[in-house]
């Protein structure tokens, strides 16, 4: 059975850090894309940063660049979502996802939410003061 569970998110302080992760089980990470998205109250789902273990490229949304970092444990079954000075922006439900690696860019698939077919149950974050 697939599953894919997240961990680690909590109320913060601007400026502050969290690492979030992603533990796998049920499948092979080696065949497959991880990518961890986020939803904010009243926006749509978007991707903030997709890890394909198949080569380890990997893509990171402009807004989280030189902040956010994507990671995994192989022994672990686990990638992480390392998150340092955090804003208020970055408040959000944060879920990780697998899809099947396909002929198109990291970034390509990070982009596309509807596509992942299999969902975590999602993670808090919450940056305030």
């Amino acid at each position: 059975q697939v599953q894919l569970v997240e961990s680690g998110g909590g109320l913060v302080q601007p400026g502050g850090s969290l690492r979030l992760s992603c533990v796998a089980s049920g499948f092979t990470l080696d065949r497959y894309v991880i990518g961890w998205f986020r939803q904010a109250p009243g926006k749509e789902r978007e991707g903030v940063s997709c890890l394909d273990c198949s080569d380890g490229s990997t893509y990171l949304e402009d807004s989280v660049k030189g902040r956010f970092t994507i990671s995994r444990d192989n022994a672990k079954k686990t990638v992480y979502l390392q998150m340092n000075s955090l804003k208020f922006e970055d408040t959000a439900v944060y879920y990780c996802a697998r899809v099947a690696k396909l002929p198109v860019t990291t970034q390509n698939m990070c982009l596309t939410p509807r596509i992942w077919d299999s969902w975590g149950q999602g993670t808090q974050v919450t940056v305030s003061s």
